[in-house]
């Protein structure tokens, strides 16, 4: 993130921590919907089922955020559609 300050790069990733920390945006699964989905899967090994049987899960709930403070220290405007769609903007 350092790199893409001093650069002016845009830059985004998966994680929503890196928007809030500084980065321009981020777009990657909610954390809390794949805990949840977790928590059931160990419920449902808890009772029996083996590990093995049990089907692969793809996350189906995904955050945008885009953190304008970052976008406008390196000069770049955010089109009002993009911010409408967002799940989160860091002003």
């Amino acid at each position: 993130m350092e790199l893409t300050g001093r650069y002016r790069l845009p830059a985004i990733d998966r994680v929503k921590a890196f928007a809030t920390q500084g980065g321009l945006a981020s777009y990657g699964p909610d954390g809390l919907d794949g805990f949840r989905g977790a928590a059931s899967y160990l419920d449902r090994v808890l009772r029996g089922e083996k590990p093995a049987d049990l089907p692969v899960q793809s996350p189906t709930k995904f955050e945008l955020v885009i953190n304008l403070r970052t976008a406008k220290a390196i000069g770049l405007t955010i089109p009002e559609g993009l911010l409408a769609r967002a799940d989160e903007v860091i002003e």
